[in-house]
């Protein structure tokens, strides 16, 4: 029940102050065996690290329907290839990926157009083939993300989809 209104306050109002604790805890530091010290590990089969990478799956999910393949390829391995490639173009601006990392990815491989050359889909098929089973063809896909050269990353989509399909093994380093 609720104090009535009638009721005197309290004649004397605590006020709170700072009290610390008895015992206060060493300042906590990295001494665990697996921590990394300095910048993270590069090498072969290491991939790109970056922030939030988990949401390249959601861009994935919202072009699939956008992704043209011939009968000789899957969606999967399509999606899963220009993830990759969309992971290490978001990691060498040092953020989370963006609808234009995927986008330059599916596009610099003819992966958003029906009219795409004889050669780039039958040099896709050959890369892409499998790559969606990471068990089997986790260095495929490395190589795939590794095969794009930086300077093709670091261009705006309006760019690259000026250049394509003719400037389409330049662009994607096969």
């Amino acid at each position: 029940m609720a104090t009535p209104q009638y009721s005197p306050p309290p004649s004397v109002d605590t006020t709170r102050i700072y009290g610390s604790p008895q015992h206060v805890p060493d300042s906590w530091s990295t001494n665990r065996p697996a921590e990394i010290t300095g910048r993270q590990p590069s090498g072969e089969r290491l991939g790109y690290q970056g922030p939030d990478q988990g949401y390249v799956l959601a861009l994935a999910s919202h072009l699939r329907s956008k992704v043209v393949v011939t009968k000789n390829e899957r969606i999967e391995d399509a999606l899963r290839g220009c993830t990759l490639i969309a992971l290490r173009r978001a990691s060498l601006f040092g953020r989370a990926p963006v609808v234009h990392d995927l986008t330059i990815a599916l596009t610099i491989w003819g992966f958003l157009s029906s009219d795409v050359p004889a050669d780039l889909v039958a040099t896709r098929t050959q890369l892409f083939s499998g790559v969606d089973n990471t068990l089997h063809h986790y260095a495929q896909g490395r190589l795939l993300a590794d095969l794009v050269p930086e300077s093709t990353l670091r261009l705006s989509v309006q760019l690259v989809s000026a250049q394509m399909p003719d400037s389409w093994r330049a662009l994607t380093g096969a």
